[in-house]
């Protein structure tokens, strides 16, 4: 039997698969759920230092491609995650909590009080495409270094680093978050978006401009992926787009060690986690591979 489990920068998971930090991860008994349904970790959504309205709305808005969405961040306070991370830890699965900031003290008091409430590893969201301040973080190179290193400095637990598809060269911030510490990277986020109503001759987020996420960004996302798998040496992991197990093969052969899925649940419901779990695992068997680990990066081999 084809062995599933994996280990992304210390995380021990039972297989490669994650919800991604965004969808359904404000409620800790949502997040057992997740776990329930066949994920191997969990994410929560997005926490700031202090609470945070986000925008008014409308905030989403499904396309044919895929999903927009202009929540703007909206935050209890991380401090306030501590009974969801409570109940999702008793799943048994690793915890990871996304927290974000506009200001590295911002980022590195968040992700200590995670530490604190328990979450087992820190996602650093420093690229949400539609709100000012922390879009621009991620954008660059110096800035992602220095939140980097200050939230390392500040942790005992690993550090992932949530990087954007809106920048020139994802390899060139990939980089500098590693040479900061970080322990592994989440590629990638949304892209850049808006709709317009034809009939009102307006957009129809309230922001204007969102997040793209879904289908319409997996062949942006399995590039990216495939770029900082040539260039980095710490574990990454693929999100974006991911419906079927398919695509999660895909970004595994592009060189994620393990992949987040968020948008296809919307599309389909919790079952999407057994499905790609188990469309991979008759993939690993029909095509003789014993471990995940030996799927990743199999793309980047030259033709014999």
């Amino acid at each position: 039997m084809p062995k599933l489990s994996t280990e992304i920068a210390g995380l021990k998971l039972r297989n490669p698969t994650m919800l991604a930090s965004g969808i359904l991860g404000v409620s800790g008994q949502t997040l057992r759920r997740v776990v329930e349904a066949g994920a191997g970790a969990v994410v929560t959504k997005s926490s700031s230092l202090k609470p945070r309205d986000g925008n008014p709305g409308p905030t989403i808005v499904e396309v044919p491609v895929g999903l927009l969405n202009a929540i703007g961040l909206a935050s209890p306070g991380i401090s306030m995650m501590k009974d969801e991370i409570d109940e999702a830890k008793r799943s048994g699965a690793p915890v990871i909590a996304s927290v974000f900031g506009f200001s590295v003290l911002d980022y590195s008091k968040s992700a200590r009080i995670a530490q604190d409430l328990g979450a087992d590893a820190v996602e650093l969201n420093v690229s949400c495409p539609h709100v000012s301040g922390v879009g621009e973080i991620g954008q660059e190179p110096k800035i992602v270094a220095k939140v980097t290193r200050a939230v390392k400095k500040a942790l005992d637990i690993p550090v992932l680093v949530k990087l954007s598809p809106n920048v020139a060269s994802i390899v060139e911030i990939g980089s500098s978050a590693e040479k900061a510490g970080a322990d592994a990277i989440t590629a990638i986020n949304t892209l850049r978006a808006m709709s317009i109503d034809i009939q009102v001759r307006l957009p129809i987020l309230s922001a204007k401009i969102g997040g793209l996420s879904g289908p319409a960004i997996k062949p942006v996302a399995v590039r990216c992926v495939y770029e900082l798998f040539d260039r980095l040496s710490i574990p990454i992991v693929g999100v974006g787009g991911i419906m079927s197990w398919e695509d999660a093969v895909e970004f595994l052969l592009a060189g994620a060690s393990a992949v987040q899925i968020g948008t296809a649940m919307l599309r389909k419901d919790l079952s999407v986690f057994s499905e790609v779990i188990e469309g991979l695992l008759t993939y690993m068997k029909d095509n003789d591979f014993t471990s995940v680990s030996e799927l990743v990066g199999v793309a980047h081999s030259k033709p014999s």
